[in-house]
């Protein structure tokens, strides 16, 4: 089983790049905090990111839905990692339950040790779920490039480029190291975790 985690600044292109690598038949993972903020925009808070809770409600939505993503190679738009970089980023306590996920999924290597770092494309379009400008998203990126090697992860860039070519380079970069893993890369269905 081979899980592999996209991560960058707000707006580089993870989404996109995510839903081509589903289109080529691979399994694909959402990202959690958007469900989480649309889910509460819905119920009537339109920042619920300015809240302590927030960070552990992402949390949990992440391990049910990397529970749940089952056995092969699967790609994740975030992880608990890009999580505790959110926490710090808007100033909020890191919850325990967010450092015994961190701890757990380290000491069972859930995700490779490799991560797809998807850079920026020079600018930041708003949406209703995220509410920074260019410059912000440059000091998240930052944080999060300094989170993930922290934990002891190996950054892989993914610099800006047309989606195609980035595509590729995701798709063949982890097909090299799911071989090196023993793991049957090109073989598995193909299915996306939406819940």
């Amino acid at each position: 089983m081979t899980r592999f985690i996209l991560t960058g600044t707000p707006g580089a292109g993870k989404t996109t790049i995510l839903h081509g690598l589903a289109a080529r038949g691979h399994a694909t993972v959402e990202e959690a905090a958007t469900a989480v903020i649309a889910a509460e925009q819905a119920r009537g808070d339109a920042e619920p990111w300015t809240r302590p809770s927030f960070i552990g409600k992402v949390a949990e939505l992440q391990r049910r839905r990397q529970e749940q993503a089952g056995g092969g190679v699967r790609f994740f738009d975030r992880s608990p990692v890009c999580t505790h970089a959110l926490s710090t980023y808007a100033g909020h306590p890191v919850p325990p339950a967010l450092t015994a996920e961190i701890e757990r999924i380290t000491r069972e290597r859930v995700y490779d040790r490799h991560v797809f770092f998807v850079r920026n494309l020079g600018f930041c379009e708003p949406t209703d779920a995220r509410r920074i400008s260019f410059e912000e998203s440059l000091e998240f990126e930052r944080l999060h490039e300094e989170t993930y090697r922290a934990f002891g992860y190996h950054l892989i860039d993914v610099p800006a480029g047309p989606p195609d070519e980035r595509i590729a380079l995701v798709e063949e970069t982890a097909y090299r190291l799911a071989d090196g893993a023993g793991c049957p890369a090109r073989s598995q269905p193909s299915s996306r975790v939406l819940f």
